[in-house]
């Protein structure tokens, strides 16, 4: 469990140190580049989910999962070298941009994959709150890097603490204890290769009512995320001008978020998962989301400050998602087969996470073209969200009796 913590802190502080630099790249590109943007990181998450799924099924847990972030690291490096080189900022901007969408679902996914091949159910439930700790705390301090050395430093130096900060967390998976589902008896676990086809994670997904519920959930998730970054993009970009000033901003967002986050992880989220229960947990974000959306609507429609409604709205949103939703999520692959924990949950946690965004993101394009301005889409968000809300308490309440047999 405390080695699980060091490898979750250090996958997010890398990703962490990247995030503010990536969304400070979207607002410059404006709202209107953000659907392109986004076709582009679905294009190549469904070239890259194949190649992933292909390495699951050849070679052992530990070495595959070395293979992906060793190769991210690499890119990290070349990225550097390329910002060194004089390369176009523009164009480089636009494909940090697709990377970094594509980076931090894969390294994450990955991650709780190994959770769940780790932990069985019970123990997820116990545990998954105090190993999200150590993601929090390496998101406070990756946020924390960028928002203090990215004026004296420059953005392409922190690169290269990031692909550090990686490599890291590489070298923790290779000596991660053998435990629990790790270690079948008759076997070592890091030299068991799962096997099976490449295209598994979508046929276990088309297959399944439970997955394509945890899919639904998670696209739900995905359309709320991509109205507030669209509105980040207006509102941020309208209130800070310079890249700087708007990297600063939303690196002290994040930082707030996590703030939040480490302390309902430490304090309260194993008690409210005793109290309330795996479903009532895993809903905290789609109930927030119901209210979030009308207060955002309000704050658009000029009847409350828009800036403060916004921030306050997307702290609150990350937070209760890292703390909550996150955990009680990541609980619901440990009831499913190993190479669905792998291949199931990578896909859906990317191409079907990247393929809401796209849809999300033409969305709100197609509504703005017919004329919608924040406040009616972010109405248009609450009956979504309440759909959010009640495919949580199915997904909820199935894993509760595949736990149960």
């Amino acid at each position: 469990m405390l080695r699980a913590c060091l490898y979750f802190f250090f996958t997010l502080c890398s990703y962490f140190v990247l995030r503010p630099i990536r969304d400070a790249m979207g607002v410059a590109a404006g709202v209107s580049k953000l659907p392109w943007l986004f076709t582009a990181t679905l294009g190549v998450m469904l070239l890259a989910n194949p190649v992933y799924s292909a390495l699951v099924a050849r070679y052992p847990v530990k070495r595959f999962i070395g293979i992906t972030y060793l190769f991210f690291a690499g890119n990290l490096a070349l990225f550097y070298l390329a910002g060194r080189a004089g390369a176009s900022e523009a164009w480089t901007g636009r494909v940090f941009f697709v990377w970094t969408s594509v980076f931090n679902l894969f390294v994450v996914s990955v991650f709780w994959s190994f959770m769940a091949d780790t932990f069985t159910s019970a123990q997820a439930k116990r545990l998954f709150g105090f190993i999200g700790v150590g993601g929090t705390l390496g998101s406070i301090t990756g946020a924390a890097v960028t928002a203090l050395l990215v004026r004296s430093l420059g953005t392409s130096p922190l690169l290269l603490v990031s692909a550090a900060l990686l490599l890291v967390a590489t070298g923790l998976v290779v000596t991660f204890p053998a435990n629990g589902a790790l270690a079948p008896p008759g076997g070592r676990a890091e030299r068991t290769v799962i096997g099976g086809t490449m295209w598994a994670g979508l046929t276990g997904v088309a297959s399944s009512r439970y997955l394509s519920g945890i899919a639904g959930f998670l696209a739900l998730y995905t359309f709320g995320s991509t109205v507030l970054y669209f509105a980040q993009a207006d509102i941020i970009g309208g209130h800070f001008p310079t890249r700087e000033g708007r990297t600063e901003m939303l690196a002290r967002m994040e930082f707030a978020a996590q703030s939040l986050t480490v302390l309902t992880q430490v304090f309260l989220t194993g008690r409210i998962i005793r109290a309330v229960g795996l479903v009532a947990t895993l809903c905290a974000v789609p109930f927030i989301s119901v209210i979030g959306f009308g207060a955002l609507g309000a704050g658009a429609a000029g009847i409350m400050p828009i800036l403060a409604t916004f921030v306050a709205f997307s702290v609150l949103r990350r937070a209760s998602n890292f703390s909550l939703t996150n955990p009680a999520m990541e609980a619901l692959f440990t009831v499913v087969s190993r190479e669905d924990k792998y291949k199931a949950k990578s896909f859906i946690e990317t191409f079907v996470y990247r393929a809401g965004d796209q849809l999300s993101a033409w969305g709100y394009a197609g509504l703005t073209a017919l004329g919608l301005g924040l406040a009616s889409i972010a109405w248009v968000s609450v009956p979504i969200s309440a759909l959010f809300l009640a495919i949580g308490v199915w997904v909820g309440r199935r894993h509760r009796d595949l736990a149960g047999a």
